[in-house]
């Protein structure tokens, strides 16, 4: 059995620092390369996420790692020791970018001709693996298997003219297969992930199955508590298929370093291993790779890596039933409250710096509703606005676990382990006079503050948390917040873009 990554190595730009060897703030072209190079050999990751959705991928990746550092390469085999695992657009949604699919799924049979010339004949598959993001059905997933079988590895045996074929002309097209590995976004196809795997498995017969759970678009789209708890119900769902068809599954969680994205960080990465059980591989993004000492970067991915995999807890009927009854409950009172803030944070969104050239990109949240629609930033700027005008993310749609019995809210806190620690972690950057400000400066509706302070009321009240930290770093922020907002009101927006990455630094994350 090929070794199973323990982390991956993303491009999301949730950094507030810029990493020293980057040529400038926006990491792009060849210094992704090179960050590629050093995720492997500087922190010690074990697999490189290579990103075609939402922005420009250089398809030559392969020959430049291996031509730029061909020492560390020849020592370490690239798709045996390390891996680099291609996320293509999603053709069903993102139309603009089906040919960039295409384009991605052409380049995989370059980079197996690359390998055999570099490691000898049949050594290894450099890229074998490809990450569908926002897969909703099965039918995707086949699609993408069979388009690279039949459309791009079955070519070679296309006839040109008088008796020539491909082949005679580019060689023989090698790999004939590949794996595809659903990234599974929206909250009904994260409860219900197991007919999505068990669908694919049905037709193409995988020996073993990697799965992507996301968790920061379910965040944004449902709020937090929704997210990690579609998140456990597909870790038990998973587990039950993998006996069920006795097929090796191994779940892969995309987690940034802010409770509300993930809370994976140098710092909190002991936690998330136990929040998480189940889970095989985790993301490394890069806020955890340049917002902290490169020593305890480095350690936490050599903990994470080295640590034992534990088997997911199991869901019985009714526990399941309650998890589901809390993620409904819980979005229905953070959707209004999120879309009534919606010129707020894109408003402040186009204020944070940029740290990847990315294309322009509208969240689940703007085109998965059936009324009231509203366009929201990706979800690292959704969730840098909400901090940065002191109104963490994690706090609004809290109180309405108040509808929950005694039993239900035992359930609850059962499967959702660290919740008073991710709450309080994100409560030190409340700012309560961004209440009064957000009201005079959008006109935000007397309505929704007093949604707001209902869920901040339950967090004290009931809870218990200790809203706005004692200590500097959060006195700091929440002085900056108010700063921040006053300089918008009063349009001096280079001092606004200031105080929002000093905001950044302190959280050390974009969002």
């Amino acid at each position: 059995m090929r070794l199973i990554p323990r982390t991956m190595s993303t491009q999301h730009p949730d950094n507030a620092k810029v990493p020293e060897w980057a040529k400038s703030e926006v990491i792009e072209g060849e210094d992704e390369v090179k960050e590629a190079f050093l995720a492997y050999s500087m922190y010690g990751v074990q697999e490189v996420m290579w990103d075609a959705e939402g922005k420009d991928v250089d398809t030559h990746v392969v020959r430049k790692l291996l031509s730029n550092y061909v020492e560390y390469f020849k020592e370490h085999v690239l798709g045996k020791d390390l891996f680099l695992t291609y996320r293509l657009p999603n053709p069903r949604v993102e139309g603009a970018d089906r040919k960039v699919f295409a384009e991605t799924m052409e380049s995989i049979p370059i980079t197996y001709d690359l390998a055999e010339k570099f490691y000898g004949n049949g050594v290894t598959i450099p890229v074998f693996e490809v990450i569908l993001p926002m897969t909703t059905n099965h039918l995707e997933l086949i699609n993408v298997a069979k388009y690279y079988e039949k459309a791009v590895a079955s070519e070679d045996e296309l006839e040109l003219y008088n008796g020539t074929k491909v082949k005679d002309l580019v060689g023989e097209i090698y790999p004939k297969t590949i794996e595809v590995i659903p990234l599974v976004e929206d909250r009904d196809s994260l409860q219900n992930i197991d007919s999505i795997v068990e669908g694919y498995y049905k037709v193409i017969k995988p020996k073993y199955m990697r799965v992507f759970l996301a968790r920061s678009d379910p965040a944004m789209n449902y709020g937090m508590v929704s997210a990690v708890l579609s998140a456990k119900i597909a870790l038990s769902k998973l587990h039950k298929l993998s006996e069920k068809l006795n097929l090796p599954i191994y779940p892969i969680i995309g987690v940034g370093s802010l409770p509300f994205r993930g809370h994976l960080s140098p710092e909190n990465y002991d936690r998330v291993l136990e929040e998480y059980k189940g889970v095989y591989t985790f993301t490394i993004q890069s806020a955890f790779k340049y917002d902290y000492d490169y020593e305890k970067v480095r350690n936490a991915i050599s903990a994470i890596n080295n640590s034992e995999v534990k088997q997911a807890k199991v869901l019985n009927q009714h526990e399941e039933d309650v998890l589901r009854k809390v993620t409904i409950l819980y979005t229905q009172r953070y959707q209004p409250i999120i879309e009534s803030l919606a010129n707020v944070i894109n408003d402040v969104a186009v204020l944070l710096p940029r740290r990847r050239a990315r294309k322009l990109h509208i969240g689940l949240f703007g085109y998965s509703r059936s009324a009231g629609k509203v366009s929201l930033p990706r979800a690292i700027s959704f969730v840098g606005s909400l901090y940065s005008i002191g109104i963490p993310p994690e706090l609004i749609g809290i109180s309405s676990l108040a509808n929950l019995t005694e039993e239900e809210w035992d359930v609850f806190k059962e499967n959702y382990i660290n919740f008073k620690h991710d709450l309080q972690s994100a409560s030190r950057f409340f700012n309560w006079e961004s209440l009064e400000l957000i009201k005079d400066i959008w006109g935000v509706n007397e309505e929704v503050i007093k949604k707001i302070k209902e869920d901040i009321n339950y967090a004290e009240d009931v809870i218990g948390l200790k809203l706005g930290g004692v200590e500097y770093d959060s006195k700091k922020h929440i002085l900056l917040s108010s700063l921040f907002l006053l300089s918008f009101r009063e349009k001096i927006f280079q001092e606004s873009k200031k105080y929002i990455y000093e905001m950044a630094l302190i959280r050390k994350s974009l969002g």
